[in-house]
């Protein structure tokens, strides 16, 4: 983090950042059942879903659900990097990510391979290994039944793999066609993340300040503006949030209120609303003065 920041604001880490810690991220009640349910999926093995709009926090789920599955005794998780990948590469990630030497040209010596790997691990531990996916609405189609296929034993009764899927609202679309409705109706855990209210925005937020040894870093009334002006967008309000950072180190003041708000995105402080066409308030992003 930059050294400004901890001097001036004292915060232990940029708490705006993507790259904040795990530790840091905060975990709503619902969060917390999709992640207590995921980590008794292990045992038994089969699918989960994440889905969402874009910037409602499926990622920061999936590193929440990262973190928790790393700690269980036992458990192997493994991150797919490249979801867009076709078959033999998709083979190829395999061999990295579960330590095993594959000829991706074989594909039955490939599929063999993993499937005795998973279940000695299974033998040896009772837990199913774990396969984290995000973005997977990039994953093709084929790769996904190649996935489920390879995931299952002995007429279905039986699952050698746990995965986790990530992906935006194209996934759950893609997932209703005739072609994966296979998958679909395998998977037994699901989070849906949606609009977040104001409330709940600010309960992240002011969770962010805590996490970062700055509590007192925005006066309430500015919480509360940026919360309203989020649109129900957690990665806007963090967005909104980090842009008045960097201008409040600028001008090296100590505290973010809703003063350096309207100052940095040009709000008129008074004024009607502009009226659209239609006769509905027109509503416009705020834009930042560099």
């Amino acid at each position: 983090m930059n050294t400004t920041y901890s001097a001036l604001f004292g915060l232990k880490h940029n708490p705006f950042l993507s790259s904040v810690p795990t530790e840091a991220l905060h975990v709503t009640q619902q969060l917390e059942m999709f992640c207590w349910r995921l980590e008794r999926l292990v045992a038994d093995g089969g699918f989960a879903l994440i889905t969402g709009d874009v910037g409602h926090g499926k990622s920061c789920a999936l590193r929440i659900a990262d973190s928790r599955l790393s700690k269980m005794r036992d458990v192997t998780v493994g991150v797919v990097s490249h979801p867009q990948c076709r078959v033999t590469d998709f083979y190829r990630q395999m061999g990295d990510i579960f330590g095993v030497t594959l000829a991706p040209s074989n594909r039955w010596g490939s599929f063999r391979s993993l499937r005795e790997k998973w279940q000695a691990h299974i033998d040896s531990s009772f837990q199913r290994p774990v396969l984290l996916i995000d973005e997977a609405q990039e994953m093709q189609p084929v790769v996904l039944n190649e996935l489920r296929i390879l995931s299952q034993a002995k007429f279905d009764q039986h699952n050698v793999l746990t995965v986790c899927f990530a992906g935006d609202q194209r996934l759950p679309d893609k997932l209703q066609t005739p072609e994966l409705m296979p998958l679909a109706t395998r998977i037994k855990c699901r989070l849906t993340l949606d609009y977040s209210t104001a409330p709940q925005l600010r309960d992240a937020l002011i969770h962010s300040l805590q996490a970062a040894g700055a509590p007192h870093l925005m006066t309430s009334g500015l919480i509360d503006t940026m919360c309203e002006r989020a649109a129900g967008n957690m990665r806007v309000l963090f967005n909104l949030a980090a842009d008045l950072l960097d201008q409040a180190a600028k001008q090296e003041r100590a505290q973010l209120d809703e003063a350096l708000f309207l100052e940095v995105f040009n709000v008129p402080r008074t004024g009607p609303r502009r009226q659209s066409a239609k006769g509905s308030p027109k509503i416009s992003t705020p834009q930042v003065q560099r």
